[in-house]
């Protein structure tokens, strides 16, 4: 009987049956469709409502202010709003996928509400010439829409996303000749990758898009044509011709069949259900037309508004909400009249178990073999049920089916059923080796001993999963809520974006449970709750409202307070927003959100003691930036980790804003250096060389830095360094200016002495001398190796008589054999007092002999020995240092 009482709800067109089950009687009092425009959001989504500004009706008690109403499914009140917005006459409106409400108005203005109806700012425009050209009618696809002008234009917004408005390619077609019908095929399902819009134009079609126009012509698609529907996979065409014919045909204009209907005048509406029908509505009549001549009638004494779905179409008039669709091949197996399937047998098995009857288990004899087929069976038609009690039925059957599809892989264990009186039911006894010994512990009325096997690929998790999802399901199409998903849409829609509409529509507490039941993460939705409370709570005290919102967001660890203190700062609740940021674990995102609401010193310590050097220059930036020099001194004075990369940072690239911070922390000596480290780089000048102009500067600089070191006893050296810096640079500077050379700056002492002396200029040398305190010693060296690279040998030679030498003549001795000058050598070597030093000097420029006569003086055995061995490819000289050895009997020469 439960089977001819489901059937009987069904209509069979051709092979295939339907049913129109009603989801929800509709809530809302005094709503007439017809008076209105609606926009309805697939998937369950909320209805939109607004009187037709382009009809004229009666108002009762009414406002003549119009309002914009927004419902959910079951027609229970969301929100509303007045509707003031210039720009003409509403030309039509839809809902995104992310259910934004999106209102075209006549001079192509773009207005988008929220489902609370909050108008989303800005607004947007189709464009100048729309607005000149006005729009007369608009096509929405899921994110998108085509609008057409007075002109005969088309624009196009592909994305609303990303409102970027185009222009489509010239139709060609005036004011006199604007389409019959407008359709458009998604941009996913053309091979451009663009919209492309169909237009019913004369006696063809045009098919627009952005590049091009195609003209197919009456022969090929059999007439006029005065409504277009496109499936909902994109490929394929339902066309209502001029004289009533319905022909279904694939994009390419191929026919797949006709059916003629009673009126040739055009539907007001035409929609696929599914891809196996085609509805059309005129005034009180709704079609169904399959692929054949075969149709179905409803009658309906009221408007109607079609919402296609993905798997079939709902259907809204003023008291009722319906969903016309295909019954899935599981439900009508199961419950079709006279269905002897393995599903129907099942079900019909639990009824006489229920029933305690001995038939239940003939039934399950006679499909033992397809017992899993029938479980899953009704496992699926379960999930396609929007009865709650059928649902409990249909799973009721799958699980007692599956109690008999259970094998094991173990063959010396059975599995037995057996029923007991006493507790009614039905219990699972697992009999092996002991099997005598637990018989006599139940009372068996029946035993089923069922197959023995190695393994099962039934999967024993999916009355579990259906069950998960029908709770959903069921939850959510509660009334109240008024989302009546079926499976399928549940399965395209996907359990996060189900949530995502729940947190936009402020049901948390059931975004919260389901998340949480079906093991998604819950951050998302008490960050939304939260959100929504600051917003709603400004008559709470901060102090109060903390705690609210720590009582639930503690709920989920890793949750960001800084997102929901930054939503306090945005709401004017500051204060609100510090107490929560304190709570905000990761450094990365409290210290960005202290700045913004100007707690720079909490910041700069929460970024100090994090250790992350780049969060403490971000607040160093900040704190930089908004306060006076000395008070952020003063902040970072006190913090050795933000002073300490302040400095490195301005050592690199603010000089002098850290000479300010060192002077107001008196490190006068830290001054000092980097006015020193200035007079270096402007050194560096290109001009500096040529410009002489630029070292007046630097001597400054310097002076100034002596000025300082001089200020502190522990820096006596570095004084006195930059004191004999800026008199040798003024000395070089002089230099320069009467020699004309750029030779001197930034040399040594001792180079200026030796550039000097080179360019005859012994004057001057002497005054370096003088200025910087030379020793003797040093300037003999200097000016020997001076005269020498000059090859001033006379001045040499002179300079050797001026008086006697205070280190004696090796200067000029080496000098001259390091220019390979041995002619000059041999004048300085005989007046070398030390014997050894004679020797060496000798043996340098290679005479052996008077190099030995000088070792045997100095009667150094050491000595001989290492002149030997510099003159070992001489056989010669080498028996002179054998002779000698000999003479003087040094042991080991």
């Amino acid at each position: 009987m439960a089977n001819v009482s489901v059937a009987a709800e069904w209509q069979l067109l051709i092979n295939r049956y339907y049913r129109k089950p009603e989801l929800y009687p509709m809530r809302w009092k005094h709503i007439d469709l017809s008076r209105n425009k609606v926009a309805c959001a697939p998937f369950g989504g909320p209805i939109a409502i607004i009187r037709d500004d382009s009809k004229i009706v009666q108002l009762y008690a009414e406002s003549a202010l119009r309002k914009l109403r927004i419902y959910n499914s079951a027609g229970i009140l969301l929100s509303e709003t007045v509707w003031k917005h210039p720009g003409g006459r509403l030309i039509g409106m839809s809902w995104t996928e992310d259910q934004t409400l999106i209102c075209i108005v006549q001079d192509g203005t773009i207005y988008r509400y929220n489902v609370h109806c909050e108008v989303l700012e800005p607004n947007f425009s189709m464009g100048k010439e729309c607005f000149e050209q006005n729009v007369v009618d608009c096509v929405f696809w899921g994110n998108g829409v085509v609008c057409l002008t007075e002109a005969g234009k088309l624009f196009c917004i592909p994305d609303f996303k990303q409102i970027k408005p185009c222009k489509l390619a010239e139709v060609g077609i005036g004011a006199e000749e604007l389409p019959h019908c407008m359709a458009v095929i998604e941009p996913q399902y053309t091979v451009s990758g663009n919209v492309e819009v169909l237009l019913g134009v004369g006696s063809g079609i045009v098919i627009v898009d952005e590049d091009e126009v195609k003209f197919i012509d009456e022969e090929k698609i059999g007439g006029v044509v005065l409504k277009i529907a496109v499936s909902h996979n994109g490929r394929f065409l339902a066309c209502f011709m001029h004289d009533g014919r319905l022909v279904v045909m694939n994009t390419e204009f191929r026919d797949f069949f006709q059916y003629q209907c009673e009126s040739a005048l055009p539907p007001e509406q035409m929609a696929w259900c599914g891809l196996d029908s085609v509805l059309l509505y005129w005034d009180d009549v709704l079609l169904m037309v399959g692929p054949s001549e075969d149709s179905v009638s409803y009658i309906y004494d009221e408007p109607v508004i079609f919402i296609p779905e993905c798997d079939g179409v709902r259907i809204l008039s003023n008291t009722s909400m319906e969903f016309v669709q295909r019954v899935p091949d599981s439900t009508v197996s199961i419950f079709k009249i006279g269905s002897t399937s393995p599903a129907s047998l099942l079900f019909d098995a639990l009824d006489h178990f229920d029933r305690r009857s001995a038939k239940a288990d003939e039934n399950l004899r006679l499909i033992r073999a397809s017992l899993p087929e029938a479980v899953e069976a009704c496992i699926d038609a379960a999930g396609h049920e929007f009865d709650v009690s059928r649902q409990r039925m249909l799973l009721r059957a799958a699980s007692y089916g599956q109690a008999f599809c259970r094998l094991i892989s173990n063959p010396n264990c059975i599995f037995v059923y057996l029923y007991s009186a006493n507790d009614k039911i039905w219990k699972e006894m697992v009999l092996g080796a002991w099997l005598t010994k637990l018989l006599p512990m139940a009372i068996v009325l029946e035993i089923s001993i069922w197959k023995i096997g190695f393994g099962s690929n039934f999967q024993r998790d999916h009355i579990q999963e259906m069950c998960k999802t029908l709770r959903v399901l069921n939850a959510v199409r509660d009334p109240e809520i008024g989302i009546p998903l079926s499976i399928e849409q549940y399965k395209l829609l996907s359990a996060p974006i189900l949530i995502g509409r729940l947190i936009n529509a402020h049901q948390h507490l059931l975004a919260l449970r389901i998340s949480e039941y079906v093991g998604m993460n819950q951050e998302v939705v008490i960050m939304h709750w939260s959100c929504t409370k600051i917003t709603a709570s400004l008559a709470i005290p901060d102090a109060a409202l903390l705690e609210i919102l720590l009582d639930k967001l503690k709920l989920c660890k890793g949750i960001s307070y800084a997102a929901v203190a930054a939503h306090a700062d945005r709401s004017g609740r500051r204060k609100l927003a510090a107490m929560l940021v304190d709570h905000e674990p990761r450094s990365s995102k409290q210290v960005p959100l202290l700045l913004s609401i100007a707690e720079e010193d909490t910041a700069l310590m929460k970024a100090t003691e994090s250790g992350d050097a780049d969060l403490v220059y971000l607040v160093l930036f900040h704190i930089w930036q908004k306060r006076p020099a000395l008070e952020f001194f003063g902040t970072i004075q006190a913090r050795p980790l933000a002073r300490d990369l302040f400095i490195a940072y301005a050592r690199c690239y603010k000089h002098e804003f850290l000479k300010d911070f060192f002077l107001s922390t008196g490190q006068l000596q830290e001054v000092a250096f980097l006015l020193w480290k200035d007079s270096w780089e402007l050194g560096k000048n290109p001009m500096g060389s040529k410009g002489s102009p630029l070292h007046g500067p630097r001597i400054k600089l310097i002076e100034k830095a002596h000025n300082l070191f001089s200020e502190t006893k522990e820096h006596t050296f570095e004084s006195k360094a930059a004191e004999e810096h800026a008199k040798l640079l003024r000395i070089q500077h002089e230099l320069e200016v009467s020699t004309k050379q750029p030779i001197f700056v930034d040399s040594s002492i001792s180079d200026t002495i030796r550039t000097c002396i080179a360019l005859g200029n012994h004057r001057a040398a002497m005054r370096v001398k003088t200025e910087f305190k030379v020793s003797e010693k040093r300037w003999y060296w200097l000016k020997v190796f001076a005269l020498v690279n000059i090859r001033d040998w006379e001045a040499l030679e002179k300079f050797s008589k001026e008086k006697r030498p205070p280190m004696g003549f090796r200067p000029f001795v080496e000098a001259c054999i390091d220019v390979d000058e041995k002619a000059e050598a041999l004048k300085y070597i005989p007046k070398l007092v030390d014997p050894r030093e004679r020797a060496e000097a000798y043996a340098r420029i290679g005479m052996a002999k008077e190099a030995a006569d000088a070792a045997s003086q100095a009667k150094d055995g050491e000595l001989l020995g290492r002149l030997k061995l510099s003159f070992a490819q001489n056989t010669a000289a080498s028996s002179i240092f054998d002779t000698l050895r000999d003479r003087l009997s040094f042991q080991g020469v």
